[in-house]
Protein backbone atom coordinates (compact mmCIF):
# COMPACT_ATOMS: atom_id res chain seq x y z
CA UNK A 1 0.00 0.00 0.00
CA UNK A 2 1.40 3.57 -0.78
CA UNK A 3 2.23 5.89 2.72
CA UNK A 4 3.60 9.15 3.09
CA UNK A 5 7.23 9.22 4.78
CA UNK A 6 5.71 10.01 7.91
CA UNK A 7 3.17 7.53 8.27
CA UNK A 8 6.14 4.87 7.35
CA UNK A 9 7.78 6.46 10.05
CA UNK A 10 5.19 5.50 12.80
CA UNK A 11 4.61 2.50 11.21
CA UNK A 12 8.00 1.21 11.36
CA UNK A 13 8.27 2.43 15.19
CA UNK A 14 5.49 0.28 15.43
CA UNK A 15 6.71 -2.67 13.87
CA UNK A 16 9.50 -2.41 16.09
CA UNK A 17 7.33 -2.33 19.26
CA UNK A 18 8.04 1.03 20.30
CA UNK A 19 5.61 2.50 22.62
CA UNK A 20 6.99 5.48 23.38
CA UNK A 21 8.89 8.26 22.15
CA UNK A 22 10.47 11.47 23.85
CA UNK A 23 10.97 14.87 21.37
CA UNK A 24 10.02 18.74 20.51
CA UNK A 25 8.32 19.37 17.66
CA UNK A 26 9.17 22.04 15.09
CA UNK A 27 8.32 22.71 11.04
CA UNK A 28 10.88 20.32 9.53
CA UNK A 29 8.95 17.30 11.75
CA UNK A 30 5.63 18.49 11.80
CA UNK A 31 4.47 16.43 9.03
CA UNK A 32 5.79 13.29 12.05
CA UNK A 33 3.90 14.80 14.91
CA UNK A 34 0.55 14.94 12.69
CA UNK A 35 1.02 11.51 12.37
CA UNK A 36 1.87 10.52 15.61
CA UNK A 37 -1.09 12.63 16.98
CA UNK A 38 -3.16 9.75 14.88
CA UNK A 39 -1.74 7.14 16.39
CA UNK A 40 -1.02 8.47 20.49
CA UNK A 41 -3.25 5.23 21.68
CA UNK A 42 -0.62 2.92 20.44
CA UNK A 43 3.00 5.51 20.92
CA UNK A 44 2.96 7.90 23.94
CA UNK A 45 4.90 11.16 23.33
CA UNK A 46 6.73 12.63 26.02
CA UNK A 47 7.07 16.55 25.52
CA UNK A 48 10.39 17.47 27.19
CA UNK A 49 11.37 20.64 27.94
CA UNK A 50 14.61 21.00 25.98
CA UNK A 51 15.43 18.32 22.79
CA UNK A 52 18.61 17.49 25.03
CA UNK A 53 16.45 16.20 27.88
CA UNK A 54 14.79 14.10 25.15
CA UNK A 55 18.09 12.44 24.07
CA UNK A 56 18.56 11.47 27.82
CA UNK A 57 15.11 10.57 28.57
CA UNK A 58 15.58 8.15 25.24
CA UNK A 59 19.07 7.29 26.81
CA UNK A 60 17.24 5.93 30.28
CA UNK A 61 14.51 4.41 28.94
CA UNK A 62 16.91 2.67 27.11
CA UNK A 63 18.90 1.38 30.03
CA UNK A 64 16.30 0.81 32.31
CA UNK A 65 14.36 -1.73 29.99
CA UNK A 66 17.00 -3.10 27.60
CA UNK A 67 14.78 -1.46 24.39
CA UNK A 68 15.88 0.65 22.21
CA UNK A 69 15.15 4.39 22.86
CA UNK A 70 13.43 6.94 20.81
CA UNK A 71 13.58 10.76 20.48
CA UNK A 72 12.18 13.06 17.72
CA UNK A 73 13.74 16.40 17.05
CA UNK A 74 13.37 19.14 14.45
CA UNK A 75 15.78 20.49 11.95
CA UNK A 76 18.72 23.24 13.09
CA UNK A 77 19.12 24.01 16.39
CA UNK A 78 16.44 20.95 17.32
CA UNK A 79 18.85 18.60 16.25
CA UNK A 80 22.13 20.20 17.46
CA UNK A 81 20.24 20.30 20.88
CA UNK A 82 20.36 16.36 20.51
CA UNK A 83 24.31 15.86 20.12
CA UNK A 84 25.08 15.84 23.94
CA UNK A 85 22.88 12.78 24.58
CA UNK A 86 23.94 11.22 21.45
CA UNK A 87 27.25 11.70 23.01
CA UNK A 88 26.73 10.34 26.18
CA UNK A 89 24.58 7.08 24.65
CA UNK A 90 27.56 6.51 22.61
CA UNK A 91 30.30 7.03 24.90
CA UNK A 92 28.31 4.38 26.90
CA UNK A 93 27.15 2.06 23.99
CA UNK A 94 23.12 2.51 24.41
CA UNK A 95 21.04 1.80 22.09
CA UNK A 96 19.56 4.91 20.57
CA UNK A 97 17.31 5.75 17.67
CA UNK A 98 17.13 9.44 17.41
CA UNK A 99 14.77 11.00 14.56
CA UNK A 100 15.39 14.40 13.18
CA UNK A 101 13.89 16.28 10.24
CA UNK A 102 15.11 18.56 7.73
CA UNK A 103 14.72 21.29 5.22
CA UNK A 104 13.46 20.17 1.69
CA UNK A 105 15.95 17.49 -0.42
CA UNK A 106 15.97 21.18 -2.81
CA UNK A 107 17.10 23.51 0.05
CA UNK A 108 19.78 21.63 1.44
CA UNK A 109 23.09 23.02 1.54
CA UNK A 110 21.78 26.51 0.77
CA UNK A 111 22.29 27.44 4.21
CA UNK A 112 17.93 26.83 4.59
CA UNK A 113 15.98 28.37 7.65
CA UNK A 114 17.15 25.81 10.30
CA UNK A 115 19.12 24.03 7.93
CA UNK A 116 22.16 21.80 9.52
CA UNK A 117 24.38 18.88 8.79
CA UNK A 118 23.53 17.18 11.43
CA UNK A 119 24.39 13.79 9.83
CA UNK A 120 28.16 15.24 9.77
CA UNK A 121 27.98 16.68 13.09
CA UNK A 122 27.53 13.58 14.46
CA UNK A 123 29.29 11.06 12.45
CA UNK A 124 31.54 10.41 15.23
CA UNK A 125 29.55 9.95 18.22
CA UNK A 126 26.80 7.50 16.46
CA UNK A 127 27.77 3.92 15.41
CA UNK A 128 26.08 4.92 12.22
CA UNK A 129 23.67 7.65 10.60
CA UNK A 130 21.63 8.52 7.34
CA UNK A 131 19.91 10.98 5.36
CA UNK A 132 17.07 9.71 3.44
CA UNK A 133 16.93 11.71 0.52
CA UNK A 134 14.04 9.18 -0.99
CA UNK A 135 10.98 8.35 0.16
CA UNK A 136 11.39 4.51 -0.77
CA UNK A 137 14.38 4.24 1.32
CA UNK A 138 12.93 4.89 4.40
CA UNK A 139 11.46 1.52 6.06
CA UNK A 140 14.14 -0.17 5.30
CA UNK A 141 16.76 2.66 6.50
CA UNK A 142 14.94 2.37 9.71
CA UNK A 143 14.82 -1.32 10.62
CA UNK A 144 18.73 -1.15 9.45
CA UNK A 145 18.83 1.81 12.16
CA UNK A 146 17.13 -0.26 15.33
CA UNK A 147 19.55 -3.64 14.28
CA UNK A 148 22.63 -1.41 14.16
CA UNK A 149 21.52 0.23 17.65
CA UNK A 150 21.42 -3.29 19.32
CA UNK A 151 23.70 -5.87 17.35
CA UNK A 152 27.41 -6.13 19.07
CA UNK A 153 28.26 -3.27 21.18
CA UNK A 154 25.25 -1.26 21.01
CA UNK A 155 25.17 2.24 20.80
CA UNK A 156 23.02 5.37 18.88
CA UNK A 157 21.95 5.74 15.26
CA UNK A 158 20.85 9.14 13.82
CA UNK A 159 17.59 9.39 10.91
CA UNK A 160 17.86 12.50 9.24
CA UNK A 161 14.50 13.18 7.17
CA UNK A 162 13.77 16.02 4.90
CA UNK A 163 10.49 17.48 5.15
CA UNK A 164 9.52 16.48 1.47
CA UNK A 165 10.16 12.97 2.19
CA UNK A 166 7.84 12.87 4.78
CA UNK A 167 5.41 13.98 2.72
CA UNK A 168 6.13 11.79 -0.29
CA UNK A 169 4.48 8.44 -0.58
CA UNK A 170 6.37 5.16 -1.23
CA UNK A 171 4.71 1.66 -1.26
CA UNK A 172 4.92 -0.16 1.96
CA UNK A 173 4.44 -3.86 3.08
CA UNK A 174 4.28 -4.77 7.01
CA UNK A 175 6.81 -6.70 8.16
CA UNK A 176 7.46 -9.07 11.37
CA UNK A 177 11.02 -8.21 12.73
CA UNK A 178 12.96 -11.33 14.14
CA UNK A 179 14.85 -10.23 17.60
CA UNK A 180 18.47 -9.40 17.43
CA UNK A 181 20.29 -12.58 18.99
CA UNK A 182 23.45 -12.13 20.26
CA UNK A 183 26.10 -13.88 18.07
CA UNK A 184 27.32 -17.14 19.23
CA UNK A 185 30.39 -17.61 17.40
CA UNK A 186 33.91 -17.68 19.17
CA UNK A 187 37.37 -18.86 18.95
CA UNK A 188 37.63 -21.97 20.46
CA UNK A 189 41.11 -21.44 20.29
CA UNK A 190 40.56 -18.27 22.64
CA UNK A 191 38.33 -20.37 25.10
CA UNK A 192 40.88 -22.61 25.54
CA UNK A 193 43.44 -19.87 26.50
CA UNK A 194 41.07 -17.89 28.94
CA UNK A 195 40.15 -21.36 31.10
CA UNK A 196 44.63 -22.43 31.16
CA UNK A 197 44.72 -18.59 32.25
CA UNK A 198 42.52 -19.28 35.16
CA UNK A 199 42.92 -22.77 36.34
CA UNK A 200 46.66 -21.47 36.81
CA UNK A 201 45.95 -18.49 38.74
CA UNK A 202 46.70 -18.14 42.39
CA UNK A 203 45.10 -14.97 42.88
CA UNK A 204 42.31 -14.15 40.41
CA UNK A 205 40.14 -10.81 40.10
CA UNK A 206 37.38 -10.11 38.58
CA UNK A 207 36.73 -6.67 36.99
CA UNK A 208 32.97 -6.16 35.78
CA UNK A 209 31.88 -3.21 33.26
CA UNK A 210 29.06 -2.56 30.99
CA UNK A 211 29.21 -4.85 28.85
CA UNK A 212 28.04 -7.46 31.69
CA UNK A 213 25.19 -5.02 32.15
CA UNK A 214 23.98 -4.55 27.79
CA UNK A 215 24.78 -8.44 27.20
CA UNK A 216 22.04 -9.47 30.34
CA UNK A 217 24.68 -11.72 31.40
CA UNK A 218 24.14 -10.98 35.53
CA UNK A 219 23.45 -14.65 36.31
CA UNK A 220 26.23 -16.27 34.10
CA UNK A 221 28.72 -13.83 35.57
CA UNK A 222 27.06 -14.69 38.96
CA UNK A 223 27.98 -18.22 38.09
CA UNK A 224 31.10 -17.72 36.53
CA UNK A 225 32.38 -15.86 40.28
CA UNK A 226 31.85 -18.47 42.13
CA UNK A 227 33.44 -21.42 39.70
CA UNK A 228 36.49 -19.05 39.79
CA UNK A 229 36.31 -18.34 43.60
CA UNK A 230 37.45 -14.91 43.16
CA UNK A 231 36.75 -10.76 44.84
CA UNK A 232 34.55 -9.33 42.17
CA UNK A 233 35.05 -5.30 41.13
CA UNK A 234 33.22 -3.10 39.26
CA UNK A 235 33.38 -0.16 37.41
CA UNK A 236 30.65 2.56 37.43
CA UNK A 237 29.20 1.36 34.66
CA UNK A 238 29.25 -2.21 35.52
CA UNK A 239 27.16 -1.26 38.56
CA UNK A 240 24.48 -4.31 39.49
CA UNK A 241 25.76 -7.05 37.48
CA UNK A 242 26.95 -8.63 40.22
CA UNK A 243 25.42 -7.98 43.47
CA UNK A 244 26.23 -5.27 45.01
CA UNK A 245 25.68 -6.88 48.85
CA UNK A 246 27.42 -10.20 47.81
CA UNK A 247 30.15 -11.04 50.38
CA UNK A 248 32.64 -11.47 47.46
CA UNK A 249 32.05 -7.77 46.24
CA UNK A 250 34.38 -5.50 47.40
CA UNK A 251 33.39 -2.40 45.58
CA UNK A 252 34.09 -0.23 42.88
CA UNK A 253 37.34 0.30 41.26
CA UNK A 254 39.71 3.36 40.40
CA UNK A 255 39.95 7.26 41.14
CA UNK A 256 37.08 6.54 43.82
CA UNK A 257 37.27 2.77 44.05
CA UNK A 258 37.64 1.20 47.50
CA UNK A 259 40.96 1.01 49.26
CA UNK A 260 40.27 -3.11 49.06
CA UNK A 261 40.08 -3.21 44.93
CA UNK A 262 42.54 -1.34 44.07
CA UNK A 263 44.67 -2.85 46.60
CA UNK A 264 43.63 -6.19 45.30
CA UNK A 265 43.82 -5.44 41.58
CA UNK A 266 47.35 -4.23 42.47
CA UNK A 267 48.34 -7.54 44.11
CA UNK A 268 45.97 -10.11 41.92
CA UNK A 269 48.18 -12.22 39.81
CA UNK A 270 45.47 -12.38 37.26
CA UNK A 271 42.76 -10.09 36.21
CA UNK A 272 40.12 -11.15 34.39
CA UNK A 273 38.11 -7.81 32.44
CA UNK A 274 34.19 -9.40 31.59
CA UNK A 275 32.76 -6.16 29.32
CA UNK A 276 35.14 -3.03 30.52
CA UNK A 277 37.10 -1.18 28.73
CA UNK A 278 39.94 0.35 30.59
CA UNK A 279 38.60 4.08 31.19
CA UNK A 280 41.09 6.31 32.60
CA UNK A 281 39.19 6.74 35.71
CA UNK A 282 39.64 3.38 36.35
CA UNK A 283 43.16 2.43 35.28
CA UNK A 284 44.93 5.83 37.03
CA UNK A 285 49.27 5.12 35.77
CA UNK A 286 48.25 2.50 32.90
CA UNK A 287 51.97 2.02 33.25
CA UNK A 288 51.86 0.90 36.99
CA UNK A 289 47.84 -0.46 36.54
CA UNK A 290 47.60 -4.60 38.02
CA UNK A 291 51.34 -4.84 37.22
CA UNK A 292 51.49 -7.95 38.85
CA UNK A 293 49.07 -9.37 36.78
CA UNK A 294 48.22 -11.37 33.77
CA UNK A 295 45.38 -9.63 32.06
CA UNK A 296 42.38 -11.91 30.40
CA UNK A 297 39.79 -9.74 28.56
CA UNK A 298 36.47 -10.94 27.94
CA UNK A 299 34.52 -8.15 25.25
CA UNK A 300 32.43 -7.87 22.60
CA UNK A 301 34.24 -5.10 20.91
CA UNK A 302 37.43 -6.23 19.25
CA UNK A 303 39.29 -2.72 19.19
CA UNK A 304 39.23 -2.47 22.68
CA UNK A 305 41.51 -5.26 23.03
CA UNK A 306 45.31 -3.82 23.52
CA UNK A 307 44.02 -0.20 23.28
CA UNK A 308 44.63 1.37 26.83
CA UNK A 309 46.27 -1.50 28.73
CA UNK A 310 48.17 -4.45 26.91
CA UNK A 311 46.54 -7.67 27.53
CA UNK A 312 47.81 -11.56 28.02
CA UNK A 313 44.80 -13.08 26.49
CA UNK A 314 41.69 -11.69 25.19
CA UNK A 315 37.94 -13.16 23.94
CA UNK A 316 35.67 -11.16 21.49
CA UNK A 317 31.80 -12.24 21.47
CA UNK A 318 29.05 -11.43 23.74
CA UNK A 319 29.67 -11.39 27.36
CA UNK A 320 27.06 -13.38 27.99
CA UNK A 321 27.50 -16.02 25.66
CA UNK A 322 31.36 -16.34 26.70
CA UNK A 323 30.52 -16.59 30.38
CA UNK A 324 28.32 -19.22 29.17
CA UNK A 325 31.47 -21.06 27.46
CA UNK A 326 33.35 -21.03 30.32
CA UNK A 327 31.10 -21.88 32.94
CA UNK A 328 30.33 -25.38 30.27
CA UNK A 329 34.35 -26.01 30.62
CA UNK A 330 35.54 -24.82 34.32
CA UNK A 331 36.07 -26.64 37.38
CA UNK A 332 35.06 -25.63 40.28
CA UNK A 333 38.56 -23.18 41.64
CA UNK A 334 39.68 -22.40 45.89
CA UNK A 335 41.99 -19.57 46.75
CA UNK A 336 40.88 -19.69 50.39
CA UNK A 337 44.00 -17.81 51.28
CA UNK A 338 43.55 -15.27 48.98
CA UNK A 339 39.44 -15.00 49.24
CA UNK A 340 40.70 -14.69 53.31
CA UNK A 341 43.28 -11.45 52.41
CA UNK A 342 40.76 -9.77 50.45
CA UNK A 343 38.13 -9.99 53.03
CA UNK A 344 40.79 -8.60 55.44
CA UNK A 345 41.03 -5.55 53.28
CA UNK A 346 37.67 -5.21 53.12
CA UNK A 347 37.28 -5.25 57.15
CA UNK A 348 40.26 -2.97 57.22
CA UNK A 349 39.37 -0.28 54.64
CA UNK A 350 35.75 0.47 54.44
CA UNK A 351 33.79 3.29 53.54
CA UNK A 352 33.89 5.97 55.76
CA UNK A 353 32.24 9.49 56.47
CA UNK A 354 30.86 11.88 58.82
CA UNK A 355 27.34 10.59 60.50
CA UNK A 356 27.19 13.56 62.84
CA UNK A 357 25.43 16.47 60.06
CA UNK A 358 23.68 15.77 56.62
CA UNK A 359 25.84 14.58 53.84
CA UNK A 360 25.91 13.05 50.60
CA UNK A 361 26.71 9.47 52.19
CA UNK A 362 24.06 9.66 54.48
CA UNK A 363 21.43 10.66 52.16
CA UNK A 364 22.24 7.89 49.49
CA UNK A 365 22.34 5.17 52.46
CA UNK A 366 19.00 6.63 53.82
CA UNK A 367 17.80 6.20 50.06
CA UNK A 368 18.99 2.89 49.80
CA UNK A 369 17.52 1.78 53.08
CA UNK A 370 14.09 3.10 52.42
CA UNK A 371 13.44 2.05 49.27
CA UNK A 372 15.12 -1.24 49.98
CA UNK A 373 17.72 -1.97 47.78
CA UNK A 374 15.24 -2.10 45.02
CA UNK A 375 14.90 1.52 43.48
CA UNK A 376 16.05 2.54 39.78
CA UNK A 377 19.03 5.31 40.51
CA UNK A 378 20.06 7.79 38.06
CA UNK A 379 22.65 10.51 38.71
CA UNK A 380 24.25 13.60 37.38
CA UNK A 381 28.01 13.93 37.35
CA UNK A 382 30.11 14.79 40.51
CA UNK A 383 30.52 13.94 44.11
CA UNK A 384 27.12 12.91 44.32
CA UNK A 385 27.54 10.58 41.30
CA UNK A 386 30.74 9.02 43.27
CA UNK A 387 28.87 9.05 46.68
CA UNK A 388 25.68 7.07 44.32
CA UNK A 389 28.00 4.88 43.27
CA UNK A 390 29.70 4.04 46.75
CA UNK A 391 26.96 3.85 49.33
CA UNK A 392 23.96 2.22 47.68
CA UNK A 393 24.22 -1.00 46.83
CA UNK A 394 22.96 -2.75 43.64
CA UNK A 395 21.77 -5.86 43.43
CA UNK A 396 20.41 -5.93 39.75
CA UNK A 397 21.56 -4.78 36.54
CA UNK A 398 19.83 -1.74 34.90
CA UNK A 399 19.60 0.31 38.30
CA UNK A 400 22.41 2.51 38.10
CA UNK A 401 21.43 5.32 35.21
CA UNK A 402 24.77 7.29 34.90
CA UNK A 403 26.93 9.23 32.71
CA UNK A 404 29.92 7.22 32.63
CA UNK A 405 31.96 8.08 29.95
CA UNK A 406 31.44 11.08 28.93
CA UNK A 407 30.52 12.76 32.10
CA UNK A 408 27.35 14.87 31.45
CA UNK A 409 26.18 17.46 33.51
CA UNK A 410 22.19 17.46 33.27
CA UNK A 411 21.76 13.71 31.88
CA UNK A 412 20.22 12.12 35.37
CA UNK A 413 17.11 13.73 35.32
CA UNK A 414 15.67 13.33 31.95
CA UNK A 415 17.83 9.58 32.10
CA UNK A 416 14.80 9.39 35.54
CA UNK A 417 11.88 10.60 33.09
CA UNK A 418 12.79 7.51 30.49
CA UNK A 419 13.62 5.05 33.22
CA UNK A 420 10.08 5.69 34.65
CA UNK A 421 8.18 5.81 31.47
CA UNK A 422 9.97 2.44 30.87
CA UNK A 423 9.73 0.96 34.31
CA UNK A 424 6.59 2.76 36.03
CA UNK A 425 6.60 -0.46 38.29
CA UNK A 426 10.06 0.80 39.76
CA UNK A 427 10.50 3.84 42.06
CA UNK A 428 13.18 6.11 40.13
CA UNK A 429 15.58 8.46 42.20
CA UNK A 430 17.58 11.03 40.37
CA UNK A 431 20.81 11.89 42.51
CA UNK A 432 21.82 15.01 41.29
CA UNK A 433 24.50 17.89 42.48
CA UNK A 434 23.04 21.83 42.71
CA UNK A 435 25.62 22.71 39.75
CA UNK A 436 24.59 19.42 37.56
CA UNK A 437 20.41 20.18 38.72
CA UNK A 438 20.72 23.76 37.39
CA UNK A 439 21.86 22.44 34.05
CA UNK A 440 18.19 20.70 32.85
CA UNK A 441 15.57 21.27 36.02
CA UNK A 442 13.84 22.35 33.65
CA UNK A 443 12.87 19.03 33.32
CA UNK A 444 11.11 19.40 36.31
CA UNK A 445 8.35 20.36 34.54
CA UNK A 446 8.13 17.60 31.84
CA UNK A 447 7.32 15.43 34.81
CA UNK A 448 4.36 17.64 36.27
CA UNK A 449 3.45 17.87 32.62
CA UNK A 450 3.11 14.16 32.41
CA UNK A 451 2.51 13.29 35.77
CA UNK A 452 5.90 11.20 35.80
CA UNK A 453 6.37 10.49 39.87
CA UNK A 454 10.48 10.76 39.65
CA UNK A 455 11.76 11.65 42.72
CA UNK A 456 14.79 14.37 42.54
CA UNK A 457 17.32 14.71 44.91
CA UNK A 458 19.55 17.62 45.44
CA UNK A 459 23.17 17.20 46.85
CA UNK A 460 23.23 21.22 47.22
CA UNK A 461 26.78 22.58 48.81
CA UNK A 462 26.34 25.41 46.48
CA UNK A 463 29.31 24.67 44.87
CA UNK A 464 30.99 22.60 41.83
CA UNK A 465 31.78 20.16 44.69
CA UNK A 466 34.14 18.12 42.23
CA UNK A 467 35.72 20.73 40.52
CA UNK A 468 36.45 22.29 43.96
CA UNK A 469 37.56 18.88 45.78
CA UNK A 470 40.67 19.12 43.11
CA UNK A 471 40.98 22.55 43.56
CA UNK A 472 41.64 22.46 47.22
CA UNK A 473 43.82 18.65 46.87
CA UNK A 474 45.86 20.10 43.98
CA UNK A 475 45.11 24.08 43.32
CA UNK A 476 46.09 24.82 46.77
CA UNK A 477 42.43 26.02 47.32
CA UNK A 478 42.21 28.75 44.25
CA UNK A 479 38.61 28.33 43.90
CA UNK A 480 38.19 29.85 40.45
CA UNK A 481 34.39 30.07 39.04
CA UNK A 482 33.46 27.16 41.21
CA UNK A 483 31.07 28.71 44.04
CA UNK A 484 27.60 29.45 43.32
CA UNK A 485 26.70 30.87 46.53
CA UNK A 486 23.69 32.67 45.18
CA UNK A 487 19.98 33.59 45.62
CA UNK A 488 18.60 30.68 43.66
CA UNK A 489 16.01 28.85 45.82
CA UNK A 490 15.41 25.28 44.10
CA UNK A 491 12.38 24.45 46.27
CA UNK A 492 10.21 27.66 45.22
CA UNK A 493 11.35 27.29 41.39
CA UNK A 494 10.27 23.10 41.70
CA UNK A 495 7.35 24.60 42.88
CA UNK A 496 6.69 27.27 40.66
CA UNK A 497 7.01 24.06 37.80
CA UNK A 498 4.24 22.19 39.44
CA UNK A 499 6.27 19.88 41.91
CA UNK A 500 6.01 19.26 45.69
CA UNK A 501 9.46 20.42 47.14
CA UNK A 502 10.80 20.47 50.35
CA UNK A 503 14.43 21.52 52.07
CA UNK A 504 16.19 19.46 54.61
CA UNK A 505 19.28 20.89 56.67
CA UNK A 506 19.16 17.99 59.20
CA UNK A 507 19.19 13.99 58.70
CA UNK A 508 15.85 13.71 60.48
CA UNK A 509 13.98 16.65 57.90
CA UNK A 510 15.81 14.25 55.41
CA UNK A 511 14.55 11.20 56.31
CA UNK A 512 10.77 12.56 56.80
CA UNK A 513 11.09 14.37 53.49
CA UNK A 514 11.88 11.06 51.53
CA UNK A 515 9.32 9.16 53.11
CA UNK A 516 6.93 11.77 52.36
CA UNK A 517 8.11 11.81 48.63
CA UNK A 518 8.17 7.68 48.56
CA UNK A 519 4.46 7.73 49.62
CA UNK A 520 3.25 11.03 47.50
CA UNK A 521 3.23 9.20 43.93
CA UNK A 522 3.73 12.68 42.08
CA UNK A 523 6.75 14.52 41.27
CA UNK A 524 8.95 15.62 44.33
CA UNK A 525 12.21 17.71 44.97
CA UNK A 526 14.31 17.66 48.05
CA UNK A 527 16.64 20.39 48.44
CA UNK A 528 19.43 19.29 50.81
CA UNK A 529 22.01 21.42 52.41
CA UNK A 530 25.25 20.02 52.88
CA UNK A 531 28.84 21.46 54.08
CA UNK A 532 30.41 22.78 50.99
CA UNK A 533 33.74 21.04 51.70
CA UNK A 534 32.56 17.48 51.84
CA UNK A 535 34.66 15.29 49.90
CA UNK A 536 34.41 11.83 48.19
CA UNK A 537 37.18 9.39 49.54
CA UNK A 538 38.92 6.92 48.81
CA UNK A 539 40.75 9.09 45.93
CA UNK A 540 43.84 8.67 43.46
CA UNK A 541 45.14 11.46 42.23
CA UNK A 542 45.83 12.22 38.96
CA UNK A 543 48.41 10.35 37.31
CA UNK A 544 49.23 7.91 40.37
CA UNK A 545 48.61 4.24 40.20
CA UNK A 546 45.62 3.02 41.65
CA UNK A 547 47.63 1.16 44.34
CA UNK A 548 48.14 4.60 45.70
CA UNK A 549 44.70 5.73 46.65
CA UNK A 550 44.42 7.76 49.69
CA UNK A 551 41.49 8.68 52.43
CA UNK A 552 41.34 11.52 54.75
CA UNK A 553 42.83 10.50 57.09
CA UNK A 554 46.38 9.57 54.95
CA UNK A 555 45.80 13.58 54.20
CA UNK A 556 45.42 14.33 57.94
CA UNK A 557 48.77 11.80 58.61
CA UNK A 558 51.01 13.71 55.81
CA UNK A 559 49.92 17.45 56.50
Amino acid sequence: MQLTGSEIVIECLKEQGVDTVFGYPGGAILNVYDELYKHSDEITHILTSHEQGAAHAADGYARATGKVGVCFATSGPGATNLVTGIATAYMDSIPVVAITCNVGVSLLGKDSFQEIDITGITMPITKHNYIVKDVNDLADTIRKAFVIAKRGRPGPVLIDIPKDVTANKADYERQEIKPVEPSRDLCTEDIEKALKLIKKAKRPYIFVGGGAVLSDASEELYTFAKKVDAPVTDSLMGKGAFPGDDPAYTGMLGMHGTKTSNFGVSECDLLIVVGARFSDRVTGNTKKFAKNAKILQLDVDAAEMNKNVLITEGVVGDIKVILEKLNERLDQQSHPEWMKKIMEYKEAYPLTYHKDALCGPFVVEEIYRQTKGDAIISTEVGQHQMWAAQYYKYKKPRTLLTSGGLGTMGYGLGAALGAKTGRPDKTVVNIAGDGCFRMNMNEIATATRHNIPVIQVVINNHVLGMVRQWQNLFYEQRYSATVLNDAVDFVKLSEAMGAKAVRATTQEEFKAAFKDALASGEPYVIDCQIDQDDKVWPMVAPGAAISEAFDENDVKATS
